[in-house]
């Protein structure tokens, strides 16, 4: 797009200024000193510098300094530390949409997937602003969040600040359940006040509308359509889990929030549609893309594995009381890797915690995987009590890994495109911040992951879902290592809030 263009010229004119005022800065220093300075705080030589968005696959040198890329050359660089790269990818930092292991736990093994920016935009978070301070300063990976319709309705309808869901306790979700705020349904004026506490966390740098439609079972059609509204006049997306009511089918759900977002004009982005979609995954894409080509502001993502995961005491598995034994099987309990009997589902909802739900198909998955514009976001589960779905730890290394290299279901250039700066690209128009990230240019912040291409792969499984991807070699947050050589920093934390910027409008 021009606009990206002239950013880029932009960028590049500053750069070079930069470059100019550290070398004379350098000359200076070097009259009163017997070995003169660097010029950069970090250079990588000799990498393959691969960038989505301007289609650069080549070696060449990268300057870094005050977080910042500063050269991308081949030129010979010097800096005060250097990584060779030689036979390593250095690609931008990888942009996780969908993260709720929003803890430092499960950043240490996002870090070592690859992901810099790790954002929670499906469930979102209540208050905003709140929870955003309480991360300050504590994240070694960029961090950021809807406004959480979810938690918007418990304050709504129960008074209380939930902060962020998926990282309660199995105590505190339990607790939460016992209120009113899954199943109420709300007057007109109840709507009206939502969208006035929804409003108020976008003004605190919520970075759109998070909804979890499928475990709000009481919010209306009409509720809904209200907070498109909302969301379109203040210029952000809604960020959707659609409904599980299957009575239309599994492409009903689809076809309500895309009917939402031709309705108000609001933009969409449908979160993990390969676990929404099942088996009509095709067919879901092809109205997605239908929409698209009508004007419409569509996006979707997709997890690479066959099994999901959520909360087993959430109103999602409801409808599950009362089946047999042999369907509650497709249950996995990721602390004794057992599979469920109905004895077992019962108990362990009452007890809460993360389950794993097996049953699609890898044939489907792969094709998913394959689209070119179906942006890859981890779904990934928090690991801050104990074992999780594996997605968390391994999504992107598993794209690269096996579903690229051993498949060959889609190129390398494909996968990082799906994991850079296609999610940059989602946010950019509220999130100022993005126009600098997923990208390996002149001027762009420094958040930037390097691989092997022979050895990145994905070794957490359902039974072992900490286990850290293999051949990321180093992950830089605005040009601090969290991981280095193969190891995690400890006592790093360079991540920063990734806020959205809005103003009220009539």
């Amino acid at each position: 797009m021009s606009t990206s263009n002239s950013r880029v010229i932009s960028n590049r004119a500053v750069s070079s200024v930069s470059f100019l005022l550290v070398g004379l800065g350098a000359l200076g220093l070097s009259a009163c000193t017997e070995t003169p300075p660097a010029e950069f705080d970090l250079v990588i030589l000799n990498g393959r510098v691969m960038d989505p968005e301007t289609g650069l696959d080549a070696v060449r040198n990268v300057g870094i300094n005050a977080g910042r890329i500063i050269a991308i050359t081949q030129e010979g660089l010097v800096g005060n530390d250097t990584i060779d790269a030689a036979g390593l990818v250095v690609a931008p930092g990888f942009i996780d949409l969908h993260a709720h292991g929003q803890d430092p736990v499960s950043n240490r093994l996002q870090a070592q997937d690859g992901v810099t920016t790790a954002l929670e935009l499906e469930v979102g978070v209540y208050p905003v602003g709140d929870w955003l301070a309480s991360r300050a300063g504590t994240a070694p990976i960029n961090y950021g969040a809807t406004v959480g319709h979810w938690g918007a309705r418990v304050k709504l309808i129960d008074g209380l600040d939930v902060g962020h869901f998926p990282t309660l306790t199995a105590e505190e979700t339990l607790r939460m359940d016992q209120g009113n705020y899954a199943y109420e349904v709300l007057s007109d004026e109840e709507i009206h006040e939502l969208a006035e506490l929804m409003e108020t966390g976008l003004q605190e740098g919520g970075l759109g509308l998070g909804f979890g439609i499928t475990y709000t079972p009481g919010a209306s059609r009409t509720e809904i359509f209200r907070l498109f509204q909302l969301a379109e006049r203040l210029g952000v997306a809604a960020y959707v889990h659609v409904r599980a009511d299957n009575s239309d089918g599994l492409l009903g759900p689809f076809q309500e929030v895309i009917a939402l977002a031709a309705s108000t004009g609001a933009s969409l982005h449908i979160v993990h549609m390969n676990s929404s979609a099942d088996e009509e995954a095709r067919v879901a894409l092809e109205m997605i893309r239908g929409a698209v080509s009508r004007g419409l502001d569509i996006t979707t993502e997709s997890y690479p594995y066959t099994a999901g995961s959520t909360l087993i005491e959430s109103a999602l598995f409801d409808p599950w009381e009362g089946l047999t034994d042999e369907e509650y099987q497709l249950l996995q309990w990721p602390p004794t890797g057992e599979r469920l009997t109905t004895e077992t589902f019962n108990r362990y909802r009452a007890e809460g915690g993360w389950v794993i739900i097996h049953g699609r198909e890898e044939d489907t998955n792969e094709w998913i995987v394959a689209q070119p514009d179906v942006i890859v976001a981890s779904d990934g589960i928090p690991f801050l009590y104990g074992p999780a779905h594996p997605r968390g730890a391994g999504t992107f290394a598993r794209v690269l890994g096996y579903y690229s290299r051993e498949r060959g279901a889609l190129s390398l250039m494909d996968a990082l495109s799906k994991m850079t700066i296609q999610p940059a690209r989602r946010l950019e128009a509220v999130a100022p911040a993005m126009r600098s990230k997923g990208r390996v240019q002149e001027g762009a912040d420094a958040d930037l992951t390097l691989f092997d291409p022979d050895r990145i792969v994905d070794r957490a499984t359902y039974t072992d879902g900490d286990v850290p991807s293999e051949g990321i070699m180093h992950v830089l947050v605005a040009g601090t290592a969290v991981v280095r050589d193969g190891q995690l920093m400890d006592g790093v934390f360079p991540g920063q809030a990734i806020t959205g910027q809005v103003s009220s409008a009539p």
